[in-house]
């Protein structure tokens, strides 16, 4: 940057790079990427061929020479608080913290205890110290860490279903999501406790409706509140695989998805022959896989668009947030668009939607190929 008072955070949604030649997934994003003082993202995939699969057939996981582009693409810090933390056993998640430490980015929300994976990471940038915190709701039964098994620093969430309409036997129910209090009490002093250590705190949660356009759990409002009230300075949220609304809270910034960003699929593998499960997400949030690009990313139409999220920090507090828009092309590359191409104001109209459809009442403003967030 050219102010050397100012220190920049960027932030991108779910990274699982498990294609045979790994730098083509970054081919048009690696200038922007390596533009900040620090890179966030999202783990998504091991990094380790350690362990053994805890589903039948296993989910993909990326060659550990991944952790190598990733460094290069700019990565520093990265969340491994997910559903998959725990794909492959204790074995792939202890192994894939320590591939990439070696290869210089630090991961945060998982570790070989409960208290490893609430360690925050502090990264120092021109005097500027910035803590990274990392949480799941998104949670298989034995992923979450105790103090005697490794896993991910849980947020867990309790559902709860009451009929619309009780007489009409076979009609949509509605839902209410709450967080577990010790959990949520946990996340709350982690957070004080790391305040007085850094300037800026930064929180990641994997959370959320996964696919379902702008929809948020009743959770989630929950959670980052109490985070923000606690002492966070911003929030980004992962999992969903589609972009989530914006929304700011006593002047914080909470993103609550911002999608995906290099996002492999193992349905390629098998496609036009699609799992199951994978069905069951297309009846339940309504959207088909496009055949031409089922082979590529086969995720919905929606899921291409995603964002990268900036935030700007000056004299020890956050000056401005803003976000990039940006779309995946065939090849399942993220593009960095330029505010002429039509694609960035599809973006924006999709990011407006989200916000007014949750009555989030944010105000975003196009400035030159960014998108501003009054705050």
């Amino acid at each position: 940057m050219a102010n050397q008072d100012k220190v920049s955070i960027y932030a991108v949604g779910d990274v699982a790079v498990t294609r045979d030649n790994p730098e083509s997934a970054f081919s048009y994003t690696a200038p922007v990427l390596n533009e900040p003082d620090v890179l966030f993202g999202q783990l998504e995939a091991t990094l380790s061929q350690k362990g053994t699969p805890k589903a039948e057939g296993g989910p993909q996981r990326p060659h550990p020479n991944v952790a190598s582009v990733l460094k290069s693409a700019g990565f520093d810090v990265m969340s491994f608080a997910t559903n998959h933390t725990m794909d492959y056993g204790a074995d792939g998640l202890l192994d894939t913290i320590n591939i990439a430490k070696q290869k210089g980015i630090t991961l945060v929300g998982a570790g070989k205890d409960i208290n490893e994976a609430r360690r925050p990471a502090i990264i120092e940038r021109k005097g500027i110290k910035i803590a990274f915190l990392g949480y799941n709701s998104i949670l298989p039964p034995g992923f979450w860490a105790t103090a005697e098994r490794p896993g991910c620093a849980p947020v867990r969430v309790r559902t709860f279903y009451e009929a619309i309409e009780p007489h009409q036997p076979g009609t949509p129910s509605e839902v209410f999501t709450f967080a577990y209090k010790e959990d949520l009490q946990e996340m709350v002093e982690d957070i004080k406790n790391v305040r007085p250590l850094a300037d800026i705190v930064v929180i990641s949660m994997h959370w959320g409706i996964h696919f379902m356009p702008a929809k948020l759990a009743m959770y989630q409002q929950e959670v980052g509140y109490a985070a923000i009230d606690a002492g966070a300075d911003l929030i980004i949220g992962s999992h969903p695989h589609i972009l989530k609304g914006i929304e700011v809270y006593k002047g914080k910034v909470i993103f609550y998805s911002l999608g995906n960003f290099a996002m492999d699929s193992s349905v390629t593998k098998s496609w036009p022959h699609v799992p199951s499960r994978w069905r069951k997400h297309e009846v339940l949030c309504n959207f088909k896989i496009d055949p031409e690009w089922g082979a590529t990313y086969p995720f919905p139409a929606d899921s291409r668009k995603t964002i990268l999220a900036k935030c700007i920090i000056s004299n020890k507090k956050i000056e401005k947030v803003s976000f990039l828009p940006v779309l995946i092309n065939k090849l399942n590359q993220p593009q960095v668009l330029p505010q002429d191409d039509a694609n960035f104001a599809e973006v924006v109209k999709f990011m407006n939607w989200s916000c007014e459809d949750q009555e989030l009442g944010t105000k975003l403003s196009p400035e030159g190929n960014e998108v501003v967030i009054s705050m």
